[in-house]
């Protein structure tokens, strides 16, 4: 239940990362944002990038091995990694529809996952 718990979370930080990161060049096509400057974009983005931090903090917490967790301090990272890039790739296709998945993308996913295999084969 631990692991579960803590891969939702996780899904959850990077999901408002992305939105921190990224989000802001989408928003730029509304009237109102398109007119703050740079500082005010940085701040916006920190505001959402909280809810980051209110999820990664107790994910990688409750999920640490010796917290009582399943995972070890660098499976939570490649675990981490390999959810921040799923999301990443969720969250431009279906909001900047310009950019396009391509089959090296595909094969680099493919890696990925088998980044996760490789860490936690014994």
């Amino acid at each position: 239940m631990k692991a579960l718990t803590t891969i939702g979370l996780l899904i959850l930080s990077n999901s408002f990362m992305v939105i921190a990161w990224y989000g802001h060049l989408k928003f730029a096509e509304l009237k109102w944002f398109s007119k703050l400057g740079i500082v005010a974009i940085i701040l916006i983005s920190w505001g959402i990038a909280l809810f980051e931090y209110i999820f990664q903090v107790p994910a990688n917490r409750m999920g640490f091995k010796e917290n009582g967790g399943p995972f070890s301090l660098i499976q939570l990272k490649v675990i981490q990694e390999v959810i921040t890039l799923i999301v990443f790739a969720v969250f431009t296709l279906l909001v900047f529809k310009t950019e396009t998945f391509r089959f090296n993308h595909i094969i680099s996913f493919l890696f990925l996952i088998g980044a996760v295999y490789f860490m936690f084969k014994k």
